[in-house]
């Protein structure tokens, strides 16, 4: 059974979750199909009651919900809240994050720890729990390993609820690893209900274009995207599917970004590998115009935004069940720390090798996949599936999070269709002072976010505490073979 690690947000004294909540009059939408119901919050903070009509108790809140969706909170399991990178740190912390979160309609993120090499990942997972005991709402957490390690760490971090682990197949000077650790941590995984995450990137081929363009002189923002093209992705993707049918296990791609890697995702698919594609909603909206632009340095992400054709093949995909969850990589920086670099200089960076990649999206993620329902690419049910139930299930989070189930935890978001929400930085409530969609006003936000049945969004506004999230150790996925 998956212990909760000591001292995490465990505190009996914390678990209170208040009277008891009767949502009626919305239409509910979840695993269990799309109908007019109303839904009862238990005094215990789980979902107590759904049915088409539920008389109110006596002193029971009542929120009326006509005319808007109750859905299952959002789970979104790939962020990297206050992550070192180089000099400078990605500037949302648990606090700040997940508070932000909470306002977009997620009630549970699934952060990456990082044990850099010759580092004890054991250790690494201690510092991750450090930080995320001011999480505003639930935190999981996955493993990064960049160098092998032996079985008893994929089996020691398994019995902490770690149950999913990260490898690159980039940046070989810190992050990378070759294919016979892929190779052997899936396998390790396999054996203990574990299941592989990979950034799939040709990193040695990208290495050779990045020294050629600083050999030339290319230095702009607009040569991070020249150098990793999107058929290096789409040969890392095809290779994973290799070692995982050589390995008999199931693999996750993260943040696919190009219709190579989704092909290859594809014929991976039809070979009878399990491989689960993940994709992210920048790779959805923005373009690689953006890195050409005089604000380029606030769109360096990694892999890069692509040509625009390459999000219609990625809607396709979230249509077709080809795109299996739709997650953020939330890694945030300061306009003043993308432009000082990672080696923060005070001129400056001195090529696009220095600047930190990662965009903020954490708050943002719903509406932007909902603008797939409003524009017809995706139905209602879709958007659940890709944004809540499908990563509780993959990750270990199943029943209690993903469904609206009597007796999951009510993570509830009552969904306005109709609310108008700006996307301009100076609206929400990551701590970054840009907003790679500014400008823009999305259609659709939540009115009322619960977490474990208390109230932590209202109306675009957060209204819970630090510190009410707690930890989730999650499940080893079923069929391993000991």
């Amino acid at each position: 059974m998956c212990q909760p690690l000591p001292g995490i947000l465990d505190d009996p004294s914390r678990r209170g979750y208040g009277s008891p909540v009767l949502i009626r009059g919305g239409r509910v939408v979840d695993v269990d199909g799309d109908r007019s119901a109303d839904l009862r919050v238990g005094a215990d903070g789980r979902v107590a009651e759904l049915a088409p009509s539920i008389p109110a108790s006596p002193g029971e809140e009542v929120v009326d919900a006509g005319g808007r969706l109750v859905v299952p909170g959002g789970v979104d399991a790939h962020t990297h809240l206050q992550l070192p990178v180089g000099r400078v740190r990605s500037s949302d912390d648990f606090a700040s994050g997940t508070a932000a979160a909470a306002v977009g309609g997620t009630t549970t993120v699934v952060d990456y720890v990082t044990a850099y090499r010759g580092e004890d990942p054991l250790a690494a997972l201690a510092t991750w729990q450090r930080w995320a005991e001011p999480a505003a709402v639930d935190v999981g957490l996955h493993m990064t390993f960049t160098e092998a390690v032996p079985e008893a760490t994929v089996a020691a971090c398994v019995e902490r609820g770690v149950t999913s682990f990260k490898l690159y197949m980039a940046y070989p000077e810190t992050l990378q690893v070759d294919d016979g650790v892929i190779l052997d941590v899936m396998r390790s995984a396999g054996r203990h209900g574990g299941l592989v995450t990979l950034h799939a990137e040709n990193g040695s081929a990208i290495e050779t274009l990045r020294r050629r363009a600083l050999a030339e002189g290319r230095t702009g923002v607009v040569e991070h995207s020249r150098t990793r093209p999107a058929a290096l992705e789409g040969e890392a993707v095809a290779r994973a599917g290799v070692l995982a049918e050589l390995a008999g296990t199931p693999v996750y791609i993260v943040h696919v970004s190009s219709a190579p890697a989704l092909a290859a995702v594809r014929a991976a698919r039809e070979r009878g590998v399990q491989m689960l594609a993940e994709t992210c909603p920048q790779y959805l909206h923005l373009s690689a115009d953006e890195l050409a632009g005089p604000e380029g340095e606030d769109f360096v992400c990694t892999p890069p935004l692509r040509d625009p054709w390459h999000q219609e093949e990625l809607w396709q995909g979230l249509a077709d069940g080809s795109v299996h969850t739709v997650a953020t990589d939330h890694c945030p920086f300061t306009s003043a720390d993308r432009r000082s670099g990672v080696r923060a200089r005070e001129s400056g960076w001195r090529d696009f090798t220095e600047i930190p990649g990662g965009l903020p999206g954490i708050e943002t993620r719903m509406a932007l996949v909902w603008e797939g329902v409003s524009a017809g690419r995706i139905g209602v049910a879709d958007w659940v599936r890709l944004c809540s139930e499908a990563p509780a299930r993959t990750f270990g989070l199943w029943p209690e999070k993903g469904s609206l189930r009597p007796g999951a935890d009510a993570d509830v978001v009552v969904w306005d269709p109709a609310a108008v929400q700006s996307l301009d930085a100076t609206a929400l409530h990551m701590r970054t002072d840009h907003s790679p969609y500014a400008g823009h006003r999305a259609l659709g936000w939540p009115r009322l976010v619960l977490s474990r049945g208390r109230v932590v969004a209202r109306d675009g506004n957060f209204v819970g505490e630090a510190g009410w999230g707690r930890y989730r150790p999650r499940r080893p996925r079923p069929g391993a073979r000991g």
